[in-house]
């Protein structure tokens, strides 16, 4: 007998293929058999038509932290998700010594959005190097199957102190970065991740380690995941980065390089279609080059307290250390206003925001009398007042003492050219950023969005080809053998959903983080059940109550 029959779905196995009618059984933990007469099970559901599909693998989440308070990555189960990738930017808290541990949770603040009383409050500290905090995740047994990213900027730290935020590192700092790649790879490490990206500041605006890293640091350190014939160096990229640089890091090391953020941007709108033409040229010449893209429009909230989303303006830098009095009057200053508004002419769109006041609205004011101006946009309120729209900006959150909630669509706004990548075969779509950015943004719905919106409602691929994308497409890039696909053998991480309602719903506001801190947390459409290793999770109101930790950290992976 069968532990558990799913009877009457629709499944879609993965490999992109139609669906087929059917039944599914599990056994110990593993997809049993499937067919459309099976024999009994323990437990019975009766799908009614629903699509069953491979649990989702979220190849871009930013758990490290939250997992050591946290083993069900809350809320990726409830949105499909089985399997995530942590580590992701080399934005990681291990290796970590005692004496940066505060260093540590200060740059991920600053660079991740995270809440510092909550890090602090929340982080278990129980390990010190890669493989320690590896051996914490496995001994935990989280709620979903997790696999680790060896972090360039941790690494960095560990090895060269201040140094690593200040300087290109020397040869026997390289080795020994090497030698800690080498150790985490042995331990079961995907791959390794690093970032070139101009955004990405530490506390006080300082670069985060891995910006400083010269061309021969790089190529040194991929060597070095490469010698283990596994794993892909994963790169939130730059506009310094040129691609021929990545391409030579894929020969040298002879692994894939995984190119994040590839997002559409509106003021800039062939950028992102150039770049993936030269990953493809890279890739006819046998380098592989893999676009990493986003199914979602990139919004973020933000009060001016701390607003991630202009730290790529030049001028902008100096208000990242400032709070309180200080911070006030330098928006007020005519100066600064002035500085910032020339940089975002001479940016020409390589900026994360590239004033586009169009999109950014008043998303909830601090003042009851201003709660009328909630749902309009910066460009209109400021048109009305005759102004620029930063001096409307500034004046306006300064009134009500930066508290305001203003929420800006940053990417992905263009529906013909997001559908054109999402639906590209060489894509990874991905970068949910899930467990960063909690109070801006919350993109761990990524998933259902794309089943629902691109597959049903944009018909932009089929849904046979959005499950693709969300699991067997991944499943081969990151070397997960066992994953991704509805075989006889293979894990049983299961999705059971409507596709005629399957989607994400609105996001709202919790303060459940340790320390009483406030997220974002998305809310899922027609899902009726997510099975993790065969061990139920999720069902159609959420995850349960007596869930169990039924996930694996993920250490074996093909080459």
């Amino acid at each position: 007998m069968f532990d558990l029959v799913i009877r009457n779905a629709w499944l879609h196995d993965g490999s992109g293929a139609p669906a087929q009618r059917g039944a599914l059984a599990v056994s110990g933990g593993r997809i049993a058999a499937i067919g459309a007469d099976l024999g009994p099970g323990r437990r019975e559901i009766d799908a009614q038509g629903l699509a069953l599909m491979p649990g989702i693998i979220d190849g871009h989440t930013h758990y490290d932290a939250q997992l050591t308070w946290d083993p069900f990555a809350d809320p990726s189960p409830p949105l499909g998700v089985t399997t995530a990738v942590i580590g992701n930017c080399g934005f990681t808290i291990a290796p970590c010594r005692p004496a940066d541990r505060d260093l540590t949770m200060r740059n991920l603040t600053q660079v991740e959005g995270m809440s510092l009383d909550a890090l602090r409050a929340g982080i278990r500290w129980d390990f010190e190097s890669i493989p320690q905090y590896m051996d914490m995740l496995q001994a935990s047994r989280p709620g979903v199957n997790v696999a680790a990213f060896a972090g360039h900027s941790a690494i960095r730290t560990y090895v060269m102190g201040e140094g690593a935020h200040q300087r290109v590192a020397t040869d026997a700092e390289i080795a020994r970065m090497a030698d800690l790649v080498r150790e985490a790879m042995a331990h079961g490490a995907v791959g390794f991740a690093s970032s070139t990206n101009e955004p990405h500041n530490g506390w006080n605006g300082i670069p985060m380690p891995s910006r400083l890293a010269d061309a021969r640091e790089m190529l040194a350190l991929t060597r070095a995941m490469g010698e283990s014939g596994r794993g892909l160096f994963m790169l939130t990229k730059g506009n310094v980065t040129p691609m021929a640089q990545l391409e030579e890091i894929a020969e040298q090391s002879g692994r894939p390089v995984l190119i994040a953020a590839m997002f559409h941007n509106n003021t800039d709108p062939s950028r992102v279609f150039d770049e993936l033409a030269l990953m493809q040229a890279a890739r006819e010449r046998g380098h592989a080059l893999i676009p990493q893209v986003s199914a979602c429009p990139l919004t973020m909230d933000f009060t001016l307290h701390s607003a991630y989303l202009f730290e790529s303006i030049p001028a902008w830098k100096t208000a990242i250390s400032l709070e309180g009095e200080p911070l006030r009057a330098l928006y007020a200053s005519p100066d600064f206003r002035a500085a910032v508004k020339a940089d975002l002419e001479r940016q020409q769109g390589r900026g994360l925001f590239n004033g586009e006041w169009h999109l950014m609205q008043v998303a909830q004011a601090a003042r009851p009398d201003n709660i009328g101006l909630e749902g309009r946009t910066v460009l209109e309120l400021a048109t009305a007042q005759g102004c620029h729209p930063l001096d409307w900006l500034l004046d306006f959150a300064l009134s009500e003492n930066l508290d305001t909630y203003f929420t800006a669509q940053l990417r992905n706004t263009d529906v013909q050219a997001v559908g054109q990548l999402v639906a590209d075969p060489a894509t990874h779509v991905s970068l949910s950023d899930a467990g960063a950015h909690l109070t801006f943004l919350c993109d761990a719905g990524f998933g259902l969005h794309l089943l629902g919106h691109w597959a049903r409602d944009q018909q932009a691929l089929s849904l046979a080809q959005a499950v693709h994308k969300l699991t067997g497409h991944p499943a081969r890039l990151f070397g997960i053998a066992d994953r991704g696909l509805l075989r006889e053998g293979l894990a049983a991480d299961l999705l059971l959903f409507d596709p005629a309602t399957v989607g994400r719903g609105r996001n709202e506001r919790r303060f459940d983080l340790p320390a009483g801190a406030s997220r974002l947390r998305a809310q899922g459409i027609g899902v009726h059940g997510v099975w993790v290793n065969g061990e139920q999770v999720v069902d159609a109101n959420g995850l349960l109550p007596d869930a169990p930790r039924a996930g694996s950290l993920l250490r074996e992976f093909q080459a």
